[in-house]
């Protein structure tokens, strides 16, 4: 708040800083970003990074307090927690090209969670995304190329290599919270331990901030795993 009030009438938080106030992602090191309308002269401020905006010259009135559920058709800007704010929608555009690319994957999905519909978005985020990212990362590093969406017994696994037998689960918030999915999450380990099969589980955020150290461990496991 004491940032948008430094950059005077028509400032509101934007870029990194909506994002963090959203939620949408963990606060981010470095300055508070505003965004204000382009027509003001207004001097950069230490500790703030000023994004001159066309848009914001267009609003005849200050931020009205608006639902959450905003962010498509022509509002940008809202109040959350009394700050002006650039909406959910509006700080999902502002991060493209500012920050790395698994954030701004991370800030959509968090939008979405938030039962926020963006634009261009309509519902085509899936465990296939997930999917993608791992063998890329086996492509990458390099790693034999799993079987994907395999059947064993009463399961279907994310990721198998046969020979080997190990099993590689990948996991999102979106897809496994919840109490019940938790536990046959565990029952679904259990079992497939129980047939002989290594199982190793990732979560989102460590195959896009430790993908060297996720492929490591499935080389390791591999390694041991190799039949005779």
């Amino acid at each position: 708040m004491a940032a948008v009030l430094a950059c005077g009438e028509g400032a509101v938080l934007s870029h990194g800083s909506a994002a963090a106030l959203w939620e949408l992602l963990r606060p981010i090191d470095g300055p508070v970003h505003v965004s204000i309308p382009t027509q003001q002269n207004r001097r950069s401020r230490r500790g703030i990074h000023l994004h001159r905006c066309p848009s914001l010259a267009d609003l005849s009135s200050p931020p009205s307090s608006l639902p959450i559920r905003g962010g498509r058709g022509g509002q940008i800007v809202t109040r959350r927690h009394h700050i002006p704010v650039t909406t959910v929608q509006r700080t999902i555009d502002d991060l493209e090209g500012t920050v790395a690319p698994y954030l701004l994957r991370r800030a959509r999905r968090q939008a979405e969670l938030m039962g926020v519909r963006l634009k261009g978005e309509e519902g085509t985020r899936s465990r296939s995304d997930l999917e993608e990212d791992f063998l890329a990362l086996c492509e990458h590093h390099p790693l034999p190329r799993p079987e994907t969406n395999i059947k064993i017994g009463r399961w279907e696994v994310d990721f198998l290599w046969v020979e080997q037998r190990v099993v590689v689960e990948t996991d999102s918030f979106a897809y496994h919270s919840g109490s019940v999915t938790f536990q046959n999450d565990r029952a679904r380990d259990l079992d497939l331990r129980q047939r002989g099969f290594t199982v190793l589980r990732f979560s989102e955020r460590q195959l896009e901030e430790e993908p060297s150290r996720v492929a490591a461990d499935v080389a390791r496991v591999l390694r041991l795993g190799v039949s005779s």
